[in-house]
């Protein structure tokens, strides 16, 4: 923002006017113009306690001058006594509207108190009265982009260079301006202009380093922020972009950019503690980190800042999630939907945290906001026939598609057979890889598998899927009408999944020798949650040191990969080389109806042995997934499963050891 006073000297002509003043004063000591003018003198150089006093003497001895009360207030304005400056400058308006230099200065606190229609008010009268001052167009050009009016605010700041070509500050505010609007190309070359000006001006390198970022220059971003710095080593929002930065070149082969990302958050709130933007990104790192205590403080303080930050609350809900604290988190994400009713991804949250509870009725019905989430990878099908609410159709049929993963769409499947029981003839969608062992399971439909994604343009021109639909449902919202509460997962019972018999047979015979058949997957690569719930083979020594076990590998991957995997922990895996469970579930399928006994982590794996009647052991991380419930060893979804919980996070120790004696039990009681 700019601000002037009016009266100004050259600075070799300041003492010999205040030499001039002086005598004057010398000779009247109450003339008026001699007092104001020593007291404009003292604000050129920096005096405005001096200044102040002076120019109110100069008002004392005569109220009439306008001046006068316009420079107290350019005094009063650079002591940061806002208030006072704006009474003085409104006292010379009324004596002089003509005022230019006070519409605007008076213009710049208003602006400063966040009046800004008031603001901009006195600077458009300012321009009326003076149109050829810069300064006045770059404090209006900000208002108004403030006011969110950004292309008047371009405009304005483009007037301001029309008139000062060499003004960088117009152009930096100009890039400002442009950036909002997303125009980063030429917000980049109005901040390329400002640094080639004034290239010691630190906010210009550090807004080019947010515009550069935004366009995923990251190189280009991270030169700026670094020119930045070294001209201003304490700025604690370069220092906070910075941190923004390390945090967007994180990769699962390059996690060190985290630790980075957290020594640059924690900078920005050495040197600015109030940033609550910068204790909400560490927390998100944090988390990142499953650094969940820390993360949780982070959200915290960045709460305390600003009660009502939604995302602060949604994200500490979730590390209560993770840490076990469900209470605690429904009431953080629940605030967080308080205040932002629109916000999809807590809503999701929210849904996921109930089902989680045992909350089904409101779980399911919230799960329905999945769609908007970001955290949902799915794409909605707008095909144009109503969503089936369960009822019999008297004609058409009901299509049924897949949505998420795999695993989601097995369990999901365990309705299928409740919508067949509703006399509807249904056509099943979902991916092809499961085409073969769905038609199996479920002959009474037709299992079409591959029909791909509707889109808009589909639902446009007309195209309604397979002929002779009437309704259709993607198949997660299937619980929502009928598992609303836990008695009702008994209507389905496994297997409703069925492998291939003769498949079946050639594997049980390949792998006989006597020893029970143990299947186990020990990794998953989801980047989000692969960590935690992944094990290290070493860590499952205990159970291979089992006698009358031979274990085979249930695990997907690089089939070198996991053989060497196996050598590495010395573990007595034997790895099928003629199956890939990726390319043919179906042959998969008939691997794993083949084991005795399988342990698995939460995967695929345990969602095909579950729907199978397979035994299925699920080694589960503390807090684990929603669909595990909290604390029960059992799940409605699979009754032959059985969970062993790690009894806090990351710690497998526990796990092993009961897998270990509930192992001994079974071989020793078959």
């Amino acid at each position: 923002m700019c601000a002037t006073a009016i009266g100004q000297h050259q600075r070799g002509q300041l003492a010999e006017a205040e030499q001039i003043y002086r005598q004057i004063l010398d000779l009247d000591p109450h003339h008026a113009d001699s007092l104001h003018l020593l007291g404009v003198l003292a604000h050129q150089v920096g005096r405005n306690d001096i200044a102040v006093e002076l120019i109110r003497k100069a008002i004392a001895a005569d109220k009439r001058p306008a001046a006068y009360h316009s420079n107290l207030g350019t005094a009063f304005q650079a002591q940061g006594k806002l208030e006072e400056a704006a009474a003085s400058y409104q006292r010379a308006l009324a004596l002089n509207p003509g005022l230019a230099e006070a519409q605007m200065n008076l213009g710049v606190i208003l602006q400063a108190q966040g009046k800004l229609d008031d603001a901009e008010a006195r600077f458009r009268s300012a321009l009326a009265l003076r149109p050829d001052l810069a300064e006045v167009h770059v404090n209006l050009g900000n208002v108004l982009q403030a006011q969110g009016k950004l292309e008047e605010a371009v405009a304005s700041h483009d007037r301001a260079l029309q008139l000062k070509p060499d003004f960088a500050e117009a152009s930096f505010n100009r890039g400002n301006a442009l950036q909002a609007q997303g125009k980063l190309e030429q917000a980049v070359a109005s901040y390329e202009r400002a640094a080639a000006l004034q290239p010691g001006m630190a906010e210009v390198h550090g807004n080019l380093g947010n515009a550069l970022q935004a366009q995923s220059n990251l190189d280009g971003a991270e030169a700026s922020y670094r020119r930045a710095l070294d001209l201003k080593p304490d700025y604690a929002e370069v220092w906070y972009n910075l941190g923004n930065l390390r945090q967007t070149q994180n990769t699962p082969d390059n996690s060190a950019k985290l630790d980075e990302a957290v020594r640059c958050y924690q900078r920005a709130l050495a040197l600015n503690p109030q940033l609550a933007e910068a204790h909400y990104n560490l927390g998100n790192t944090l988390q990142s980190q499953a650094r969940m205590v820390e993360a949780a403080a982070s959200f915290e303080r960045a709460l305390a800042l600003r009660p009502e930050y939604a995302e602060a609350h949604y994200n500490l809900g979730c590390v209560l999630q993770s840490l076990g604290r469900l209470d605690e988190a429904l009431e953080s994400i629940g605030r967080a939907i308080e205040i932002k009713p629109d916000y999809s991804q807590a809503c999701f949250g929210q849904a996921l945290a109930q089902l989680q509870n045992g909350d089904f009725a409101n779980g399911w019905r919230n799960y329905e906001s999945r769609w908007e989430s970001p955290d949902h990878s799915t794409p909605w099908r707008p095909y144009p026939q109503p969503l089936w609410n369960g009822e019999t159709l008297a004609r058409g049929r009901l299509l049924l598609w897949g949505e998420q993963g795999i695993g989601d769409e097995i369990m999901f499947a365990g309705l299928i057979p409740q919508a067949i029981r509703t006399g509807n003839r249904i056509v099943l969608d979902g991916d092809p890889r499961l085409g073969p062992l769905f038609a199996r399971s479920f002959p009474g439909i037709e299992v079409t598998c591959g029909l791909g994604t509707a889109t808009d343009a589909d639902a446009a021109s007309g195209h309604s899927g397979p002929p002779g639909i009437a309704v259709h449902l993607p198949t997660g919202s299937l619980p929502g009408l009928f598992r609303t509460f836990e008695s009702s997962f008994a209507s389905t019972k496994p297997p409703y999944l069925k492998a291939d018999p003769p498949q079946r047979e050639r594997f049980r015979a390949r792998y006989a020798d006597g020893r029970r058949l143990v299947g186990l997957a020990w990794h998953t690569s989801n980047q989000k949650t692969g960590r935690k719930r992944s094990v290290d083979l070493s860590l499952l020594a205990p159970l291979f040191a089992l006698p009358n076990i031979r274990w085979i590998g249930l695990q997907y991957g690089d089939l070198d990969s996991l053989e060497d995997q196996a050598a590495s922990a010395n573990a007595p895996i034997l790895i099928d080389r003629t199956v890939d469970q990726l390319a043919d579930i179906d042959l998969f399928a008939a691997q794993v109806a083949a084991m005795d006994q399988v342990v698995t982590i939460d995967n695929s794996t345990a969602h095909l042995a579950g729907a199978m009647g397979v035994s299925v052991w699920l080694l589960a991380p503390f807090a684990a997934d929603w669909r595990w419930l909290r604390t029960r060893d059992d799940s409605p979804w699979y009754p032959t499963m059985r969970l062993f919980r790690q009894p806090s996070p990351g710690d497998w120790h526990p796990v092993v050891e009961s897998v270990r004696n509930a192992l001994d039990e079974t071989i020793t009681h078959p």
